[in-house]
Formats: C-alpha cells, structure tokens, sequence
C-alpha cells in the first residue's frame, strides 16, 4: 500500500508540477483521477491529504478539489490590491513583514513544521524545472508564516502572496530565476532551515531579510520595458 501511495504522490506532482492543472483549476472527480492513474480511491485519497498538507491542493466540500494555496480572502480583493501595487512595493511589503515572520517561527513552529520545512528545502533542491523549484519556494515561505500560529499575520502574508502571482510579477520572475540566482537561493534557504530548526530567531530574522534583499536587488537588475 505504501509502495502505491508513493507511485501516485509521485504521479500527482508530476502533473502539478508540469502545469497539467492551472493555478487554482479544478481537478477531474476522484473516480475519474484514480482511473487515470490505476490506482483505488482509497490510495488516491491518501495521497491527496498529502498533497493538501503540502499546500499543493485544497479541497471544497460539494465542489472539488483544487490546484494551489487555498484562497483566504475573495478575488476581487487581490485584483483591487494588484491593480494599484508594483513589484518594488511587494518587496517592500515582504522586507517589513517576512523576516518578523522568521523570528517568531523559530519560536513557536512545531517539530512537525521543522521536519515539513526541512522536507521542502531537500525537494527545492531536487526541483528539475523553474515552475517545480516555484512551487517549493512559495511553499517554504509559506509554512514559515504557517508557523508563526498568527491568523492576522497570516492573511497578510497571504494577500501579498497572491498578489505576487500577477502577470507582471509572473514576467520577473522568468527573468530573474537562472541557474546562478537559483543556486544562491537554494543556499540562503538551506542556512534559513537551519536556523529555525535551532531556534534561532535573531539568526532566521537575519537571514530571511538577506534573502529578500537578494531577490529584491535580482529583480532590480531586470531591464526596463520601457
């Protein structure tokens, strides 16, 4: 049973990870799902808990299960927020809140989040395209800001999550996530991990602000458009 759980995570990231289901898309029905993939119903479902405490799928009772982050907020909310925002402003936004974000998940994550976190950096690294390597990069900040057990701390990093997955943003991101960038971000999280994992919160505080600032100054390099 263990070995046919495995095969069908394994199926399921696949597709995940190689877009085979949009962004906040419907997947089939269960019985459809488990035929594709020639496995029962009973091992799929196994296997999408697992995807779903990963942060990869939510589910909707009476509509389905989906791809992604389940929505916090309307998405009207993030439209309006998107429309009037601009990548500089969501760094901002993220050097103000995420490294206090790291401070106190150093403190207050459970032994099951360090193990989950440690989990996501091993399989960062293990990424083999930009999208898969996205997907466990999102998914570490986000379990970071789980972490913290602050509901309104949270939705805000949330809402600044969501509106980072504009078009614009979107763009950036494929022009900034090569080799050399991914390599050097793979180290500042391998450092993060560690520190939360020994509790350091100054450490981790630290470290996610040089993370940031990283990204930010990688961001800065893209030429203008204009």
């Amino acid at each position: 049973m263990g070995g046919s759980i495995q095969r069908a995570l394994d199926s399921l990231r696949e597709l995940l990870e190689n877009d085979r289901f949009s962004t906040g898309g419907r997947l089939p029905p269960e019985r459809t799902l488990a035929g594709k993939l020639g496995i029962s119903r009973s091992v799929l479902r196994k296997a999408l808990s697992t995807l779903e405490d990963e942060g990869r799928i939510w589910r909707h009772v009476g509509r389905g299960t989906f791809a992604g982050t389940k929505p916090q907020i309307g998405q009207e909310e993030f439209s309006s927020v998107s429309s009037v925002t601009n990548p500089g402003e969501i760094m901002e936004a993220r050097l103000v809140l995420e490294p206090k974000l790291a401070s106190m998940a150093a403190v207050r994550a459970t032994m099951s989040e360090l193990a989950h976190l440690e989990t996501i950096e091993i399989r960062s690294r293990e990424a083999v395209n930009t999208a898969a390597f996205e997907h466990w990069d999102g998914l570490l900040h986000q379990t970071i800001a789980k972490a913290t057990d602050n509901s309104l701390l949270i939705s805000l990093f949330v809402v600044i999550h969501k509106v980072r997955q504009s078009d614009i943003w979107g763009s950036l991101k494929k022009a900034t996530l090569n080799n050399e960038h991914r390599k050097i971000y793979l180290e500042q999280h391998r450092n993060l991990v560690k520190a939360l994992k020994d509790r350091n919160g100054p450490m981790a505080e630290k470290l996610m602000r040089e993370h940031l600032e990283t990204v930010r100054q990688h961001l800065l390099e893209v030429p203008s458009s204009e």
